[in-house]
């Protein structure tokens, strides 16, 4: 990895040059050899955040590796189109959650997308079309009559109609990355338009489908890194909760009000900012947590509490130096994840509200 292939990825006060390669080279080093990325050597693998691993090294250039990403996702995907919540590191028939979760389940449809706009590659795109579309059946079998989607099904197939705000959001941008890769392909696919639709409308105008978790600022801000709110809905959501989830100069806590911030969640704030066109405080976001990034790895440290002065949990994740690359990248105008995350540039579906295209 040369600095050349990362210079998008240089932002004042938060990567140089030589950082960016540091924090790709870090990632590379936690994934294994058949293309499985780990939070951590040792730790246990979800495929959500093994998929935002893999985007953050396409976004360093690192295409191969991505590559290997997605291919680890196919060739472990269940006959019925899903994963497991967790496998152990080094083993991926040792499962250590056999949960299957549809946020999990849906993102690959991201990162493929992703990984094509990165690279054109027809060929790849061909290849994991089967995989996307029977993660996505799957996902939208437990899809409920109000729109939501339950979060989890059981190993024995007990489904859980209960639907989680962030992972419905992070669902719904998945649903609109698997329709641009069918339009790609010249394949329609009416019921995920229509599945789309529905979820939105529901994230939009009824809460009361979605479990309170309110106290999470993932559930403050993934509405809108998810596509589902945008424009004057964004921004009242964003400047409502702001003080209750932002430590200045700190990051954005997990929880209300636990003294914790944490850099994954502080990341995707950051991109869900640029999402909504405020970049300059994206970036002043992307600053405050540069006190998590370890020197010798390039990786950055889960979380910080604050009131104790302390690295909590004292581990270094793969996914959260993902998050802090695509935040960048984005705010570095890096083609590929500009187009992913942009709202204007991914197919909507259809709205319930008027039965029409949009």
């Amino acid at each position: 990895m040369t600095a050349s292939r990362t210079e998008h990825l240089v932002l004042p006060g938060v990567l140089t040059a030589e950082q960016a390669v540091e924090t790709v080279a870090g990632i590379l080093a936690v994934q294994r050899e058949d293309g499985a990325i780990p939070w951590f050597r040792g730790h246990h693998l979800d495929p959500w955040d093994h998929v935002e691993a893999a985007m953050a090294l396409d976004a360093a250039g690192a295409h191969e590796a991505a590559e290997q990403a997605y291919l680890w996702l196919a060739r472990h995907q269940l006959t019925d189109g899903s994963w497991y919540a967790a496998y152990a590191d080094g083993d991926p028939d040792d499962v250590t959650d056999r949960g299957r979760e549809t946020n999990f389940v849906a993102y690959v449809a991201v990162g493929v997308w992703h990984h094509y706009l990165s690279t054109g590659d027809d060929t790849f795109l061909d290849r994991l079309w089967p995989t996307v579309y029977a993660a996505v059946e799957w996902v939208l079998r437990l899809q409920q009559p109000g729109g939501q989607i339950g979060w989890r099904r059981d190993d024995d197939g007990t489904p859980t109609t209960d639907a989680l705000l962030t992972g419905c959001s992070s669902v719904h941008h998945a649903l609109r990355c698997a329709l641009a890769i069918a339009e790609q392909r010249e394949e329609p696919q009416p019921d995920w338009e229509l599945a789309a639709g529905a979820l939105r409308h529901a994230i939009r105008h009824h809460p009361e489908r979605f479990l309170d978790k309110n106290r999470y600022s993932m559930d403050w801000y993934y509405p809108v890194l998810g596509g589902a709110l945008t424009d004057a809905e964004a921004k009242d959501r964003i400047e409502e909760d702001w003080d209750r989830f932002v430590v200045p100069g700190l990051g954005v806590r997990c929880v209300a009000p636990n003294p914790w911030v944490t850099g994954g969640e502080s990341a995707e704030l950051a991109l869900a900012l640029w999402v909504m066109g405020e970049s300059d405080r994206a970036l002043e976001v992307l600053q405050s947590i540069q006190h998590l990034r370890d020197p010798q790895t390039g990786l950055y440290w889960t979380g910080y509490v604050f009131d104790d002065k302390a690295i909590w949990p004292v581990e270094l994740t793969a996914w959260t130096a993902g998050s802090l690359l695509l935040a960048v990248a984005a705010l570095g105008g890096h083609e590929a994840t500009c187009a992913v995350f942009s709202g204007d540039r991914l197919p909507k579906g259809l709205d319930p509200d008027c039965c029409t295209r949009v």
